[in-house]
């Protein structure tokens, strides 16, 4: 496996949008060709940020954390592959540009869906709790959701395939010099 610069993609989008989904095809899809790590946020909350809270300020440090171990393996060759609603624009926007300070190409990919979607394909009913007021601090429903500005890709899960939105993102890869041709996206 040749070794190539390190990078990192970062999908942000709200709870139920398709991140986690779309970097674990990513990775199947990449790990052949290349070093790929993934980091998916309901993980490193679970073993790299437990004890944080949904408070803005801890919301935060989980971005920081997992833009910290992401430099760290992009800085080395891995391609990191970030799976996290990282809800505040500010968060996401540091993480770019210590990352691009560090020479580290930074890809923001916005997983976007309507809220009537995600509430219908909410198997677990938190939107429902949310929205009844049961959960608080729920992302796009009693916190906010600031969505990116200006990412490299915005992928529409609610109205394009997986495979569709798949695609697009490893055409984007690979016009960045990111991948070569051989990942393939069928």
């Amino acid at each position: 496996m040749e070794q190539r610069v390190g990078f990192i993609v970062w999908l942000t989008g709200m709870s139920g949008a398709g991140k986690s989904t779309l970097s674990g095809l990513l990775r199947q899809r990449l790990e052949t060709e290349r070093s790929i790590e993934r980091l998916d946020g309901d993980e490193v909350r679970t073993w790299l940020s437990k004890g944080l809270t949904f408070s803005r300020e801890d919301r935060e440090e989980n971005v920081r954390r997992i833009g910290y171990v992401a430099r760290l393996l992009a800085k080395h060759g891995v391609g990191v592959l970030t799976a996290a609603i990282s809800p505040y624009r500010a968060s996401r926007e540091e993480v770019r540009h210590l990352a691009t300070e560090a020479g580290i190409p930074f890809i923001e990919i916005y997983v976007q869906a309507s809220l009537d979607a995600l509430i219908a394909r909410d198997v677990k009913g938190l939107y429902k709790k949310a929205l009844a007021g049961e959960i608080q601090h729920f992302t796009g429903v009693s916190d906010p959701y600031e969505a990116p500005e200006s990412p490299e890709l915005v992928v529409h899960s609610d109205s394009e395939t997986v495979e569709a939105s798949l695609g697009r993102i490893l055409d984007l890869l690979r016009a960045r010099g990111l991948l070569g041709p051989t990942a393939s996206a069928a």
